[in-house]
């Protein structure tokens, strides 16, 4: 699914220049160490790690499903967070337009 132009409501470009969510990479892998461990620290507590069964390769197996499944919201909400950083929020955004992207080639549009 491509990610939208702008705005629907306020009109705010979501691409600000070439290859700017590159960053939003690194909000992900940060996003999915911190679940990684949510559910490491959930599993350990609830049912527990041994050195005598395989417990902790269905801890594994559990966590790259939950992170496969969770995979198109958290692309989606580590972009927003890493486009929040750089766009603030205007109280007065009905009536001041967004400021136009300074970097952006129409032809490079989408190919990251």
């Amino acid at each position: 699914m491509k990610m939208k132009d702008s705005c629907e409501v306020c009109k705010q470009p979501y691409d600000l220049e070439v290859g700017f969510y590159y960053g939003s990479s690194y909000v992900s892998y940060g996003l999915t160490v911190a679940l990684s461990v949510a559910t490491f620290v959930a599993w350990w507590v609830l049912i527990g790690f041994s050195l005598n069964d395989n417990r902790i390769f269905y801890w594994l197996i559990f966590n790259a499903v939950l992170l496969l499944a969770l995979q198109p919201w958290l692309m989606r909400f580590s972009r927003t967070l890493w486009l929040s950083f750089f766009v603030k929020y205007n109280k007065n955004w009905r009536t001041v337009p967004p400021k136009k992207t300074e970097r952006m080639v129409e032809e490079h549009k989408h190919s990251w």
